[in-house]
This record gives C-alpha cells, structure tokens and sequence, in this order.
C-alpha cells in the first residue's frame, strides 16, 4: 500500500470506531477540536501505533437553575452518584434515585459512620447567591469534588471581578488532586512555574470536563442575565 493512502494517522482515526459508532449519533465529541488535537498529538510517522479508543467524557449528574418574574429561584443539582444510582426509580417519575449512602462508613466513631438519622458525605451543592438578604441568584458547577472548588473560583469571578455569568463561567480554571497536585486549564499555564517554585506538582490539563460545568442567573436592575458553561452541553433560555 502507498504511502499516500496509508499513515500511523490512520490507527488513530479508526482505533474507535468498534468503540463508538453504532445506529445512534456520533458522539460530538469525537469531533470536537481540542479532542482531535488530543488524537492527532498521538502520531508519529517512524513507528505504528498502538490503537486504543478515545475515552469520553462520564457523568451521572446534571445542575439546573432558574428564576420567575417574582423573584422566586430553584438551585438543583440531580445525581445518581455511580453509574446505576440506587437502582430505586421514583414511582410515576422515571427519576432514578441516587446511592450517595455508598459514602458512608462503618467504622466505630468515624464522623461519617453508617446511622439511623445520619447524612452522608456527599457533593451535591447547589449554590445561591444573596446581597443584604435579598436573592442576586442562582448557581452551581457540578463535577464531584470539583464543585466546591467551582464554586469558589465563580463565585470570585462574578462577586471580586463582577464578571458576568457567561464569563465566569467560561473563565480558566484550576482544580486541586491528591497530594500536591494542581491541574490546570490551558488558559492557566502561564502560571504552571510559580506554582512549581512553591512545591506543587503542577499539571497540564489537556481535557475541560474533569473542571464542572457549571450554569447561574443573575439579577439585575432591568431583570435577568444568565450564563451556561460552554463545558457542558446546557443553555441560558428566557421564556
């Protein structure tokens, strides 16, 4: 075979087909720039590739938020925590209900120990927003333990920057892992050689989802203003 019809591209473009083409739409993300950026960093023209298929983004857990012309706002964050939830739907809704009692413990005298009247460990955090008492808005960024790290980096962004919600939300972001690590977003590399003066084991990230997708309402003096976090696959809508 030619050299123009055949490359180590090639393993690279195919290795997920079995994977991810089926009678249902291409999952869009195969096709997103920075993803093809990702497989295409994979080539190299001197030896064969070892296929393996893309690994896409997971997740069991959705956030909404909304606010009436009264005034009256929801923050609500839906999770089924694992991947089969409770394996309980709640009768007449098909809402699957969630396991987050997996995080409990049964160990003697652990702050989280398994009982009666107990709830347990969790990172379900819708988050709502007041000034003087009175509702600014709704929010929330969901992604396991990067919600509350979400939520601070969002909530400095539109309290100390007075960002708006679609800015905020877009904003690079930062997430803390185990030990000394600290991943970042590419919009946050620039600051990856402070951080490693300062003994963080600074990590590039090449993937947005492991950083939560977050959505927010705002209120304003003429009314309304939203957000929708261009992670995920929501939108702000007005009705």
């Amino acid at each position: 075979m030619s050299d123009r019809t055949w490359s180590p591209a090639t393993t690279a473009v195919t290795a997920g087909r079995p994977e991810h083409v089926a009678d249902a739409p291409l999952p869009r993300e195969l096709l997103d720039p920075a993803h093809l950026a990702v497989r295409r960093a994979l080539v190299d023209q001197a030896r064969a590739l070892d296929p393996t298929p893309s690994v896409l983004p997971r997740g069991g857990t959705t956030y909404l938020c909304a606010v009436d012309a009264d005034g009256t706002a929801i923050s609500l964050i839906q999770s089924i925590y694992e991947t089969f939830g409770a394996g309980v739907v709640a009768p007449g809704t098909g809402v699957v209900l969630q396991n987050r009692a997996a995080s409990f413990v049964e160990d003697e005298g652990h702050p989280n120990r398994l009982a009666p009247g107990r709830r347990p460990f969790h990172t379900i955090i819708p988050g709502m927003l007041l000034e003087g008492g009175a509702l600014l808005g709704p929010f929330g960024v969901m992604g396991g333990a990067m919600q509350p790290q979400g939520h601070v980096q969002v909530v400095v962004r539109l309290v100390d920057h007075g960002d708006d919600p679609q800015a905020a939300l877009d904003a690079p972001r930062w997430r803390v892992g185990p030990g000394k690590e600290v991943h970042l977003e590419p919009g946050l590399w620039q600051d990856d050689e402070h951080l490693i003066r300062l003994g963080h084991d600074v990590r590039r990230a090449q993937v947005q989802h492991p950083f939560g997708v977050g959505q927010a309402i705002l209120r304003v003096r003429d009314g309304l203003i939203a957000g929708s976090d261009g992670r995920g696959d929501g939108m702000a809508v007005g009705l």
